[in-house]
């Protein structure tokens, strides 16, 4: 896995964030804790406020593609743009079904001027 990564040469590992609302009903963002042992067991920094989610969503599980597209649809934002252009980024989510998700993160991240966007989970959902 390393060996993939390294070859990526990332700049900065970020998790999917969660909205505050469901991080507080929850009391962690699972993204997060993978994010962050990625970065320990590295030498790759990790940010957790570097793109945010600005609108509560739905939960996804039972929505097609499309429906999860327009769901996640302007759900985040770049905070902090000086911290990312023209760098290479690790987005970290737990699970990926469809990819609707981290593709609008991604989307966000590249028009705030963003290198590249690698995407990791720790497990493909079907």
């Amino acid at each position: 896995m390393w060996s993939k990564i390294s070859s990526w040469k990332i700049d900065l590992i970020i998790p999917v964030p969660l909205h505050h609302l469901k991080k507080a009903e929850r009391g962690f963002n699972q993204s997060e804790f993978i994010a962050r042992g990625l970065s320990d067991s590295s030498t790759i920094p990790f940010s957790t406020n570097i793109i945010k989610r600005i609108r509560f969503t739905e939960s996804q599980t039972k929505l097609s593609l499309r429906q999860r597209e327009v769901n996640v649809a302007g759900a985040f934002k770049v905070s902090q743009k000086k911290k990312v252009v023209k760098k290479n980024i690790l987005l970290v989510d737990d699970v990926i079904t469809t990819g609707a998700t981290v593709n609008e993160c991604a989307k966000v991240l590249i028009e705030n001027g963003v290198n590249e966007v690698y995407v990791c989970s720790v497990a493909i959902a079907d």
